[in-house]
């Protein structure tokens, strides 16, 4: 197999489209047979010699696209944290058989690996950057690494469903798996059009995304620039804060009173749901909330929202389930 490297400019000639995604990179062009392959993620360009056979995950947000195109073989190793909750039985079963370097966080929930851990595992492709596991740190010494385009530091693009799909077939391009890709877009497609069918019109109930510090302490709201906002429209309510152009940003008790949705949903990201419900519920005045006294809050594992993946059309059904008959 040829080597992977990362490509410091376009060195593809005679180039063709393949597939753009919003989201700050998911632009990939080829020539040939497919390879070399040059994609575009977070403003750097990765040039990919053949498809990625030694995969090491440092996030768990790429686990469903792998899992669809049949790929999650070629992951060697993994690091951090992965809910079962996230997962359907296969998926489990190709987790379980993946080495765990280590699930290890800081104070902020971090994960803390070194570079010569990743480096001893030879990788040909690294998913997901960690703060003291940079790009550039593995681009010295000819690491490739892709990470989710919602979560480039300096992505300014609005996400949607869409960037799902294309996220996909940008997958597909690098892996050799077009076909696929294209049928898994296919299949989320169909999922999204069903939940969209029993939804109906917009409901005109309003709502809001948090995260709640549990045990007491700032509390997060999301915004239209999160994929919380198009998530709760495609549930058919309306997002308290869809005024606010940012994604997460912190938010008092006093402006929640103030905006009072009738529905929240509560991220987190592991522990006990009902300790992440108590974070927001017993804060002073909390139990003023419209959503609160009706018993409209719901807990859900932050990546059945952020970023953008197939888990984010998971999260959709939940809440579109959870609220569609309860107004």
């Amino acid at each position: 197999m040829k080597t992977i490297r990362l490509a410091v400019t376009a060195a593809v000639s005679a180039t063709v489209l393949l597939v753009a995604a919003c989201g700050g990179g998911a632009e990939s062009t080829a020539a040939g047979d497919g390879y070399p392959l040059t994609v575009t993620n977070c403003g750097a360009q990765v040039t990919f010699d053949a498809a990625p056979q030694r995969v090491v995950l440092l996030k768990s947000a790429a686990v469903p696209y792998l899992h669809s195109l049949g790929v999650m073989d070629r992951v060697t190793a993994r690091a951090g944290q992965y809910p079962k909750e996230y997962y359907d039985a296969a998926t489990i079963a190709e987790l379980d058989r993946i080495p765990l370097l280590t699930d290890k966080t800081d104070t902020s929930g971090h994960l803390q690996i070194s570079k010569e851990v990743v480096i001893s595992q030879q990788p040909d492709l690294v998913l997901g950057e960690v703060d003291n596991l940079s790009r550039d740190t593995l681009s010295a010494v000819n690491i490739p690494l892709l990470e989710e385009p919602a979560m480039c530091p300096d992505s300014k693009a609005v996400p949607t469903f869409d960037d799902i799909y294309a996220q996909m077939q940008s997958y597909g391009k690098v892996f050799d798996r077009d076909a696929e890709a294209t049928a898994a877009v296919t299949a989320l497609q169909e999922r999204m059009a069903k939940v969209q069918a029993e939804v109906g019109a917009s409901s005109g109930r309003t709502a809001a995304v948090l995260y709640p510090t549990v045990g007491g302490g700032v509390t997060y709201a999301y915004g239209t620039a999160s994929m919380a906002h198009p998530q709760l429209e495609a549930a058919g309510l309306r997002n308290v804060f869809g005024d606010v152009k940012e994604r997460v940003f912190e938010v008092t008790i006093e402006e929640l009173l103030g905006r009072n949705p009738d529905v929240l949903i509560l991220l987190y990201g592991d522990g006990d749901p009902k300790a992440v419900e108590q974070g927001l519920t017993g804060l002073p005045g909390a139990q003023n909330l419209n959503a609160v006294r009706n018993g409209n809050v719901m807990t859900q594992l932050f990546n059945f929202t952020e970023p953008p993946t197939p888990l984010s059309i998971d999260g959709l059904e939940r809440i579109a389930q959870r609220f569609k008959a309860n107004p």
